[in-house]
């Protein structure tokens, strides 16, 4: 929203809003008469979205409204004006839904347990709930590329599930749309950005403070992976929309029981491919593993 920006700056503008873009057509998020919420935490990856959301409402070949919800959970030491101010001096539709989730939160977790996964709970019920009272089509989360690759590795190593972030989600109940458009997005990128735009960050000391959250454990590891690797983020988030289910191991998925021969056709061509390995020498090179 910044009124003139450098020529690396429009640059980094204009990739963020290109992902996006081609996140919203390949995962169809956005259609003719949608109404989106836009989920503001005050956080630089809900403000990015928002303002790129509001691009694509100003340019796109279809209507649809765009307005700002935040949830103010009642941390202490909150600070309530500043949404409201900024909303209000760019024009932005907005909502504040007060509900205090931070005293559920706190009764319910002993100290320095973990609090995200149940704050993030309440959080979307109440968006849910909300989004049905406004007649809300879509809820649009600011999660990002890392926080899809970080969440898959969240679920293997703590709760044994190949599982992450869907760029778009039908809500159990199917009551509820959940559109994730940064999906394509670098945190990195989107750290720059919201720099370069000085949108009025707020942190959440609500959990974001907790140092032993394992979300930062994962973070850490995948940083140094990127950097003595660099791409091996974009890598393992692309694997998650190439899977292979034959080549994984659940039977829910693939049919391994009634695997069948079918002898039928020709034989494949890898019977001639390449030199033929000796039963001697098959021998040496499993000694030698």
């Amino acid at each position: 929203m910044l009124q003139k920006l450098s020529n690396n700056q429009l640059k980094l503008q204009k990739k963020i809003r290109g992902l996006t873009g081609k996140a919203i057509k390949q995962y169809n998020m956005i259609e003719d008469g949608d109404k989106i919420i836009a989920a503001i935490s005050g956080g630089k990856d809900s403000f990015v979205m928002l303002d790129t959301l509001l691009h694509f409402k100003k340019v796109a070949p279809i209507k649809f409204e765009v307005v700002a919800v935040n949830l103010d959970q009642k941390q202490p030491g909150f600070p309530e004006h500043v949404l409201p101010e900024y909303f209000e001096k760019h024009n932005i539709d907005y909502y504040i839904i007060d509900k205090d989730t931070y005293s559920i939160v706190k009764e319910k977790l002993p100290e320095g347990k973990t609090t995200c996964s149940l704050c993030s709970r309440l959080r979307r019920g109440s968006l849910y709930s909300f989004a049905e009272e406004i007649n809300a089509t879509k809820i649009a989360l600011g999660h990002h590329m890392d926080d899809v690759v970080e969440t898959l590795f969240l679920n293997m190593f703590n709760n044994a599930k190949l599982k992450a972030m869907p760029p778009k989600l039908l809500s159990d109940d199917k009551r509820n749309i959940v559109i994730r458009p940064l999906t394509f997005c670098r945190e990195s990128d989107i750290a720059k950005y919201a720099k370069i735009c000085q949108f009025p960050i707020i942190p959440c000391n609500l959990c974001g403070s907790q140092e032993n959250l394992q979300r930062k454990v994962i973070k850490s590891m995948l940083l140094t992976w990127e950097k003595d690797h660099p791409g091996r983020i974009e890598n393992i988030f692309n694997s998650i929309r190439n899977i292979s289910s034959s080549q994984l191991a659940d039977e829910k998925v693939f049919d391994f029981e009634n695997l069948t021969l079918n002898r039928q056709e020709s034989r494949a061509k890898y019977d001639h491919a390449g030199p033929q390995i000796s039963h001697s020498n098959l021998i040496e090179i499993f000694h030698s593993i």
